[in-house]
């Protein structure tokens, strides 16, 4: 799949502008985060612990902050989305708002670097 930067230039021009978002906070968070790959997935490390990796599928945009944690934590305000412990799936039509974003991936940071 190779990096990130890669993918993204892969992904449907709908759906490349809300995924890149995704990745510019990440960046802006972790601006130290280096392209790579945690569980087959192109991603951004920050340690060399998979931080965060979005992924276009065929039927949803999806988040997936390598935490089976965070997201079960913030089931309240996951309610208009479909979530698994590991993955936040949306779409073009039903983005992530950038506050959940930047919580999900501040609270991802603060689990890497304890």
């Amino acid at each position: 799949m190779g990096t990130v930067t890669e993918y993204l230039e892969n992904v449907s021009e709908a759906n490349r502008s809300i995924l890149e978002r995704i990745v510019g906070i990440a960046r802006e968070l972790a601006p130290d985060a280096e392209e790579g790959t945690s569980y087959g997935m192109p991603a951004l490390l920050v340690d060399g612990k998979g931080f965060v990796s979005v992924l276009e599928t065929r039927k949803h945009l999806a988040l997936y902050p390598f935490s089976g944690q965070i997201l079960p934590e913030m089931s309240e305000e996951l309610g208009g989305y479909s979530w698994s412990p590991g993955t936040l799936r949306f779409s073009a039509d039903n983005p992530v708002p950038d506050s959940m974003v930047r919580r999900i991936l501040e609270t991802r940071l603060a689990a890497i670097r304890k």
